[in-house]
């Protein structure tokens, strides 16, 4: 992993921003609108199957989304449009509207939206892992939140210009919960947020992550482009790294920041206004703690099934538990 923990992230980072600045002040509002005229011109006359309900497209803003992800190039726009509807053809499932393991997701910070912007005007995203309870809410459900999320907060043309920062903090994320990590649905995060989707990440910053999760980010480190591993930043336990890249007031409380605690509820909340959904309470559930009757296999069983609970101690292997549940053994 050195190629990340040795590259000069921030003063590389610095650079193509400043440049991304001074590209967009060039572009005058008389620019940006022949580009949205081209771009709307070129779905017109598109016979493309993924464009055959257009709709959607007559909506300026929306087609924004895609000018801004592509820096207002009208044919790279365009494809990024196709993608995206094609995309959403292939997996309408994705976009259906959330259901109670979406709304689990974001209840547990997964993903957060923090109130305030960075100092670059941009979204600040969260995602508290440990809060993560894979048999109460798959993968994809995290990942359907995540992307209900972008499409909800890409209303706003700020966002649409000034993209998004990604916090993901692993503090206190076990390896048994790396284990539900399903390739599959990892592969198909990365297809659709790198290739098909209108939004600019401008960095990723992983806090405490374990030695296990900077394996698997070794395994999927070959279907990432390179803009986006240079954009991922491994702080570990250093949140002073973090703290140079993003100002301290907007940050909350859990990531050193001067702000209060993360209230995963206020976005819950706003999403689902925004969706026009009435949530239904979210409670976490606590299994029952193993009875001293229990044969020990059940024991075990039980006990991965409420890593969550904060009195039970997993400390990351199979053995360790195994090992606490029958020291008592009679």
């Amino acid at each position: 992993m050195n190629e990340y923990a040795e590259y000069d992230w921030k003063l590389h980072q610095m650079q193509n921003e400043r440049l991304c600045e001074v590209a967009r002040k060039r572009l005058t509002d008389g620019d940006r609108q022949r580009a949205l005229n081209g771009l709307r011109d070129a779905v017109d006359k598109s016979l493309n199957l993924a464009l055959r309900d257009k709709s959607r497209c007559q909506d300026d803003n929306f087609l924004r989304r895609f000018l801004y992800a592509r820096k207002h190039d009208v044919q790279q726009s365009f494809e990024l449009l196709v993608s995206y509807h094609q995309y959403r053809r292939e997996h309408p499932e994705l976009w259906a509207s959330a259901d109670g393991g979406v709304l689990r997701a974001l209840a547990d910070g997964l993903p957060g939206v923090l109130a305030q912007r960075d100092r670059r005007g941009r979204c600040v995203l969260l995602m508290f892992a440990s809060n993560w309870i894979p048999h109460a809410c798959p993968l994809l459900s995290v990942f359907r939140a995540l992307l209900l999320t972008i499409e909800r907060t890409l209303d706003d043309v700020q966002n649409q210009a000034n993209g998004y920062v990604i916090i993901v903090d692993w503090t206190e994320f076990t390896f048994k919960q790396s284990c539900s990590l399903q390739a599959k649905v990892l592969k198909m995060m990365i297809d659709c947020l790198q290739d098909c989707m209108p939004v600019r990440f401008k960095s990723i910053h992983f806090i405490g992550q374990p030695w296990y999760v900077e394996t698997a980010l070794a395994v999927i480190k070959p279907y990432l482009k390179a803009k986006t591993r240079e954009r991922i930043m491994l702080h570990g336990n250093n949140l002073s790294t973090l703290h140079d890249a993003l100002p301290l007031d907007i940050l909350p409380a859990e990531l050193g920041g001067e702000g209060p605690s993360y209230n995963s509820e206020l976005w819950l909340q706003d999403f689902c206004r925004g969706e026009n959904i009435n949530p239904a309470p979210i409670t976490t559930s606590t299994p029952a703690i193993p009875i001293e009757n229990d044969p020990p296999s059940a024991k075990l069983d039980k006990a991965y099934k409420q890593k969550d609970n904060p009195n039970f101690s997993f400390n990351g292997s199979e053995k360790s538990a195994k090992s606490e549940l029958l020291r008592d053994k009679d």
